[in-house]
């Protein structure tokens, strides 16, 4: 702890407290008015007040969770790089995963704050570009295995010197992007905004004092620190232990790839380990340690949500990746596709924790996931280059006595918004025909899981365009806890001009596509939490009328059998004894399906008499849903931890 800390009385504290996280919100202000890129317009972007280490003294309320625990490890990077020539007016930029950065896209804006010719802080912007380089557009590369192909690495460089920007520094690093125009215009927009946030320091500095104001930056971490520690210290000790998984390894044998973790609480810390997890993959889904650190902090958090998010958290935990793991991936391994393993990473979190908070608990929320179309835009004379990114929100897990969250954007960044389809429609030419809640997309539950989406667009007047998924959970699908089932298999279908549909599955990139082509996919909901058949049927019969739930799906999920009215009045109503009936006819059968033989219930996936939700929820199986196909070794593990985070906690009788 701080000595300087206990020189500040409470209400000079509090004041600065909240005045450096609003210098932060300040500069996300200042970046929505003036960015360029549609991407960092709907909030892809976060910003952080660091002290005169580089550690991250404020955060902005709704920087998103990704970037956050990583930011002070690109400040760092940067103050090593220009150790002894840094000048009041430099601006650096950063984007470098490897020296604790997230993917290339993200880029940060580091500009050093000044006082009585003193460096006293830094002010940090970053924000993700729509493009970055690299064999495709949009950066995303699902084949890549190592950076070479991901896009522009950038170690620290000076793109303002004294004031003076140096342009042509910006412009080489624009020039190897598909967007310069938009590239120099966000970074003018992401260093106007990190002056934004030096103009509020030295605004409390001419109030307050140098003094006062370094000791604040050091008191708001020390007071975080505190009250994580002292909170940890009222746990019980102990050991919790998951594992999550990647899908696959496109380089590698069929099944899915191990995230393992072992928390340890003892005293007033905790301890991550991540020993046992699988090797780097053949793909972009690996994770360096900073963005591995920030899923972290980002899971952990979520069970502190009244607490400041700085370096004062980061304290009261330490971390044990084992190198050359895909949560430790170094130079040059891939790591683009960072986001995958993230959002593993804080589901498990959100899993052990639970245990310890079961007034919080929460079942696995939806995977994050990314389509990057692009090519020349033929409504247009000229033909430019067009860029369309997007994002879907989903279902969060079910939560001990509520229901999940529905269409909110991914744990990997609450702070993102749902871009409008009108914004994209003006920029891109591409026509959304379809968005809209996906029916029976919740893992059912005693309290099911939030509903997801589903969105569905067509190609229009555009040459040379290729399109690419960036997705998980195909197969590791979205679980529950507690007795609470599955939700769904996320994967995009294209239906190209006059042929039948296509499934292309949740990995792929550089798939070309055509005026006419339409593409569509779903995002699954959160995973149930509790058992099912003890779901309130009035609750069941709700959400028929609302179409979260199909009539059929309420009889397979819940054991709820109910009559239909009115549909278009919404009118429904449960049966009462036949749904006692059905209840105890699942309850007698549902370990057994859980046994049946996998190949078994592949044939039936392919003769057309049981569903995907059928294969997944009832029989805990995965296939090449296209084909059909078992996967073996993939539906071992999703049976293994279905019988332990569901099975277990379902009653016979």
């Amino acid at each position: 702890m701080s000595a300087m800390a206990e020189t500040l009385d409470p209400v000079t504290f509090e004041v600065l407290k909240n005045a450096f996280i609003t210098s932060v919100d300040q500069m996300a202000e200042q970046i929505l008015r003036t960015c360029y890129s549609f991407v960092i317009y709907n909030r892809d972007f976060s910003s952080a007040l660091h002290d005169a280490s580089g550690h991250s003294a404020a955060q902005g309320n709704q920087d998103i969770a990704v970037h956050v625990g990583t930011l002070h490890f690109t400040c760092q990077d940067v103050m090593r790089a220009f150790a002894g020539d840094m000048h009041p007016g430099d601006v650096y930029a950063i984007n470098d995963p490897y020296a604790g950065g997230t993917h290339f896209s993200d880029v940060r804006l580091i500009r050093p704050i000044f006082a009585d010719g003193k460096i006293i802080a830094f002010s940090q912007s970053n924000g993700h570009w729509s493009d970055v380089g690299g064999s495709v557009p949009g950066s995303f590369d699902v084949t890549a295995r190592d950076m070479f192909r991901e896009g522009l690495r950038i170690t620290p460089v000076r793109l303002f010197s004294k004031g003076r920007f140096c342009a042509d520094v910006a412009c080489l690093i624009a020039a190897n992007t598909r967007d310069p125009a938009s590239i120099i215009g966000d970074i003018q927009a992401q260093a106007e905004a990190t002056q934004v946030c030096e103009r509020e320091i030295l605004r409390l500095v001419a109030k307050y004092g140098r003094d006062t104001v370094e000791t604040g930056l050091a008191a708001v971490q020390d007071y975080v620190e505190r009250a994580v520690r002292q909170r940890l210290a009222a746990l019980p000790d102990g050991e919790w232990e998951t594992v999550d998984y990647i899908d696959r390894d496109p380089s590698g044998p069929e099944g899915m790839i191990p995230i393992r973790i072992k928390m340890t609480i003892r005293g007033d810390s905790v301890t991550y380990d991540f020993t046992g997890s699988h090797p780097t993959i053949g793909s972009i889904y690996n994770s360096a340690f900073g963005a591995t650190f920030s899923a972290v902090a980002a899971g952990m958090k979520t069970f502190f949500p009244d607490l400041p998010l700085n370096s004062g958290f980061y304290r009261a935990f330490s971390i044990v990746a084992p190198e050359g793991s895909i949560v430790d991936a170094k130079w040059p391994v891939a790591v683009t596709g960072y986001l995958m393993p993230f959002e593993k990473i804080m589901n498990a979190i959100y899993e052990m924790w639970s245990r310890i908070m079961p007034e919080r608990a929460i079942a696995c929320a939806f995977n994050l996931e990314y389509l990057l179309t692009g090519g020349r835009d033929g409504r247009r004379a000229d033909k430019p280059i067009y860029m369309f990114y997007d994002w879907l929100p989903g279902g969060w897990g079910g939560r001990n006595g509520r229901d999940g969250c529905n269409v909110t954007t991914a744990c990997f960044g609450t702070g993102l918004m749902s871009q409008p389809v009108e914004g994209q429609e003006r920029a891109n030419p591409i026509l959304t025909t379809e968005y809209e809640i996906l029916t029976d997309s919740p893992g059912p539950g005693r309290w099911r899981g939030g509903a997801g989406v589903r969105k569905t667009s067509v190609m229009l007047e555009a040459e040379g365009s290729v399109i690419s998924y960036i997705c998980d959970r195909e197969r590791a699908v979205v679980w529950g806890i507690e007795g609470g089932l599955p939700s769904m298999p996320h994967g995009l279908s294209l239906t190209r001009a006059g042929q039948a549909e296509e499934w292309l599955g949740s990995v792929f990139s550089d798939v070309p596509i055509g005026p006419g082509d339409v593409f569509s996919r779903p995002t699954a909901g959160g995973g149930g939490f509790g058992d099912p058949l003890e779901r309130d049927p009035a609750m069941v019969v709700e959400d028929v009328a609302d179409d979260y739930v199909s009539v059929a799906r309420a009889a397979k999920d819940y054991g709820v059998v109910i009559r239909v009215i009115d549909a278009e009045l919404c009118r429904y109503e449960a049966d009462a004894a036949a749904t006692e009936a059905l209840r105890a006819e699942i309850r007698a059968q549902r370990r057994g399906w859980l046994a049946t033989d996998p190949e078994h219930v592949a044939e039936e996936y392919r003769a057309g008499r049981l569903d995907t939700l059928d294969v997944v929820r009832r029989y805990g199986v995965l296939l090449d849903w296209d084909k059909g196909t078992l996967l073996p070794r993939s539906t071992a593990q999703f049976r293994e931890q279905f019988a332990k985070r569901s099975a277990a906690a379902w009653r016979d009788a």
